[in-house]
């Protein structure tokens, strides 16, 4: 139920013909379960192994293993959750707007096909499942070599349920941002990369500096990893977004497109801008560039014209680099490897780019019946607005809770000898 049931039904007919077709169908269509299965999979490709490999490249050699496991961890912890009770919370049947009903805990009960889509639920219920472990596994790249590996899992385990859950209710599961204000988030712009982003950015400011921040210089210790698990993610962000249309038809390739076109530019801006302040494009600034620009377009990529992602993809290096020096160099937090600049700020500017850029003027599908560009704007920001300040607020309780019980940081000595040996008692390369 990505498009928002405040799209107008033009809308609608224009990017899913066939859900248009197809809502009253008793039994589901092949090809469109056929793809969105496909796309789970895809999904899944980009948290293991596509996001490891991203940041595993971009820390020291001694911590690589610990975030493998780190985000291996998530992704099952949130996974299991998701099937439990995470499911039924975000997209159980609507009671007051807030969050879904109990009726599908454990996912019992789901119909043969989830309403107003043309696949089984179950099949629903699995892309989602998918969406909730990546999100929270996103956030570890603003703790890396620190934080205590027990305090990681039990922190997102909750985090998954209190913040995401209801974050994603409140936007895709009929809740009332989508329905009483008209919020749009076509693949996550909001529900993942605002939530994540955010609470990485608070996560980041609790758990403190890494030793030797910000004088030592502290190099990715393989950007070729990083390099090969951007491209990862870049293939699976086809999935991500081409099938959050919930079809196999003009939807998913119109938002492949405007992905694809979006990440394209951004990574380009970004070696420009990057040959013009250090003198050299480099593969961690390809890469870095590409994630800002799929990021950046996720919100709005079935809503607008392909010529449109491209728009997206320039703002979100002009925005996302800038971002990075802000707040490492000015505001001195340590969010090691960028993921509220990247993909917090990314996913922010995105979906509020949206409200202009879904103009039929610029190629995009419309505004809503009784919506002009003025307040779909004014119902981005608060929606943006609200998401965040959700997520700031809880994460900041939550990260606290969880360190009474399991502590939140690594003792000095651990992360000066690493956490792979001291967490896990391994090291990712032995050299005899």
């Amino acid at each position: 139920m990505r498009k928002s049931c405040a799209l107008s039904v033009a809308a609608l007919a224009a990017t899913m013909p066939t859900l248009a077709l197809a809502q009253d169908a008793a039994t589901p269509d092949s090809g469109d379960t056929a793809w969105i299965l496909t796309s789970s999979a895809l999904v899944l490709l980009m948290t293991l192994p596509g996001l490891g490999l991203f940041y595993g490249g971009l820390v020291r050699a001694k911590n690589f293993l610990a975030v493998l496991i780190q985000c291996g961890a998530i992704a099952a912890i949130a996974s299991l959750l998701w099937i439990v009770v995470g499911y039924t919370l975000a997209f159980g049947d609507v009671t007051n707007g807030w969050l879904g009903s109990g009726n599908a805990w454990m996912l019992i009960n789901l119909g043969d096909v989830r309403a107003n889509t043309t696949i089984p639920e179950s099949t629903f219920a699995m892309f989602q499942m998918c969406f909730a472990a990546i999100t929270p596994a996103l956030m570890a790249g603003a703790w890396v070599d620190r934080a205590r590996f027990g305090w990681v899992v039990g922190f997102c385990a909750l985090w998954s349920l209190v913040v995401y859950a209801p974050a994603a209710h409140w936007i895709w599961g009929g809740g009332w941002l989508a329905t009483g204000l008209g919020t749009l988030d076509f693949a996550g712009g909001i529900v993942v990369h605002t939530t994540a982003g955010v609470s990485a950015l608070i996560a980041a400011l609790l758990l403190g500096r890494r030793q030797g921040f910000p004088k030592t210089l502290m190099l990715p210790h393989s950007p070729a990893l990083t390099m090969a698990g951007a491209g990862l993610l870049w293939v699976g962000w086809f999935g991500f977004n081409g099938g959050s249309a919930l079809t196999a038809g003009d939807g998913a390739a119109s938002a492949i497109l405007a992905t694809h076109a979006a990440a394209c530019t951004a990574a380009l801006a970004w070696l420009a801008i990057e040959r013009v302040s250090v003198g050299k494009p480099t593969t961690v600034g390809f890469a870095t560039g590409a994630i800002a620009g799929l990021a950046t377009v996720t919100p709005a990529a079935g809503y607008i014209s392909p010529g449109a992602a491209i728009v997206f993809g320039i703002a979100a290096s002009c925005v996302c680099y800038p971002m990075i020096q802000v707040i490492k160099h000015k505001l001195k937090i340590d969010d090691s490897l960028d993921v509220f600049a990247v993909h917090g700020v990314g996913g922010i500017i995105g979906s509020i780019l949206l409200a202009i850029f879904i103009s039929q003027d610029f190629g995009g599908v419309g505004y809503a019946e009784g919506m002009s560009m003025g307040s779909q704007l004014v119902a981005q920001l608060a929606g943006v607005g609200v998401v965040a300040l959700w997520s700031a607020i809880v994460s900041a309780i939550l990260a606290v809770m969880v360190s009474i019980v399991l502590p939140m940081r690594v003792t000095d000595e651990e992360e000066y000898e690493g956490l792979d040996i001291t967490s896990h008692g391994e090291r990712a390369y032995e050299f005899d």
